[in-house]
Parts: C-alpha cells; structure tokens; sequence
C-alpha cells in the first residue's frame, strides 16, 4: 500500500513573489515550467526518501486560501521558520505548539495568501 498523498500544489498569484518567500523561508531552489497553460515552479524533489513534493502554480483554478486542506512542511526549528515568514512578508496564523510525543506544530499564512503549517520533532 502506498501512502495516500503522491502531491501537492499551492496556488499562488505571484509566482516570482511566492518563489522568493520560499527560497527565502526554507531555502529551496526551485525550477520553473509551463504545465498545460500554468506556471508552475517545483520544488525539490529526493528521490528514495520519506515524503513528497510539489509545486508553487499559477494558473485560472489556482485560488490562494487560508481555508480547507492544510499543507505540512517538515523543519527542525519552527522557531526559525517563523522568524524568516515574519522577515520574507509571511505572519503567524497559529503559534509553535506542543502535541506531545508527536512534536510541534505552527501555522502562517505566506503572502500569497494561504495556510501552511509546519511540524517538528524539536523543541
């Protein structure tokens, strides 16, 4: 049995601003490419390790949101991460947390105006 996400996409209205908000926060270089009439930009991809990975796209059914389905990006210091979302135009949505043996958890929206949370095993 495969795990039940293979994929993920956030939309987006700037693609360069959300680009640079990204490389900004988590470091990430990403390639870009014209996908059935949107822009899309990749992020990393490594293969024969644990998890998945997406892409930032820009496109008509693309609609940017801090409502529905939330997105986890894996960090070892959310402390970190929400100063460089403060710092790269972001805001905390929902602040580090605990979840007990399972770690941590925090929320903000990046400027494109959508929800995405992040996860840690750190303190």
């Amino acid at each position: 049995m495969k795990n039940p996400v293979g994929y993920f996409e956030i939309p987006v209205t700037d693609l360069d601003r959300a680009i640079v908000f990204y490389q900004n926060v988590f470091g990430y270089e990403f390639e870009r490419e014209l996908v059935d009439g949107n822009e899309m930009a990749w992020f990393p991809m490594v293969e024969d390790t644990p998890g998945i990975s997406g892409a930032l796209a820009k496109g008509e059914s693309y609609i940017p949101s801090t409502q529905g389905s939330r997105l986890y990006f894996n960090t070892n210091n959310i402390d970190d991460v929400l100063a460089k979302v403060k710092a790269s135009g972001g805001r905390t949505l929902y602040p580090k947390t605990s979840i007990g043996e399972l770690g941590w958890v925090a929320e903000f929206e990046d400027p494109e105006g959508n929800r995405i949370a992040l996860h840690s095993q750190q303190t």
